[in-house]
């Protein structure tokens, strides 16, 4: 079973993305999602190889969105694509059966899909407005998140304007978990928004 929380690195990456996953951690929590948008391969490689190896000494997984060659270098435990990357069925035939995929998803026929090509897990979005990324379409609510989550058997991670208030309703929704970006590694103290997230999500820290 995958975690319940998900923090998401800076796109930007380097050391105060490495500062603020070590303050998650420290805060207990159990997945980083490792997104950077700059620099080479080389770099991207080398920045989700320290966020691996930070992630195996805490024992928390690490999840390296949209590249399943970055993923599969690194040594992490699993992929997220999303619409625009490799089809799941594609990166399950090159990533082997015990790595974790994730899909991204919306509806619940999108939703349905995804699990059947393979999916182990669904990022669901956005919950409600954010900043943190471009292009992103209307939020979609709790009622959205529980559209999908009723429609498989698979965890749900909502993602998108998600706070610690938040919380309650996704997880009445029907959401296993919440994935964030700004609300740890914009926090004055990454590590306690970490833990006030995870008190929220489960009641323990």
């Amino acid at each position: 079973m995958i975690g319940r929380l998900h923090v998401v690195t800076d796109a930007a990456g380097g050391a105060a993305a490495l500062d603020a996953v070590r303050a998650a951690l420290a805060g207990g929590t159990p997945v980083v999602q490792v997104r950077t948008k700059v620099g080479s391969d080389r770099e991207r490689l080398a920045f989700a190889r320290e966020v691996v190896l930070l992630c195996r000494a805490a024992g928390a997984q690490c999840i390296v969105n949209d590249r399943v060659d970055l993923a599969l270098a690194a040594r992490a435990d699993g992929t997220h694509v999303g619409a625009d990357d490799l089809p799941v069925e594609v990166v399950r035939r090159i990533a082997g059966p015990t790595h974790l995929i994730g899909g991204t998803a919306r509806d619940p026929d999108r939703a349905a899909a995804l699990v059947a090509a393979g999916a182990d897990y669904l990022g669901v979005g956005p919950a409600f407005a954010t900043s943190t990324k471009d292009g992103l379409p209307d939020p979609i609510g709790p009622a959205g998140v529980a559209a999908v989550a009723a429609a498989v058997r698979v965890p749900v991670i909502a993602i998108g304007g998600v706070t610690a208030l938040r919380v309650e309703a996704l997880r009445a929704a029907g959401a296993h978990g919440v994935a964030v970006v700004s609300a740890v590694s914009a926090a004055p103290d990454p590590a306690a928004a970490a833990r006030e997230l995870l008190v929220a999500l489960d009641g323990t820290p």
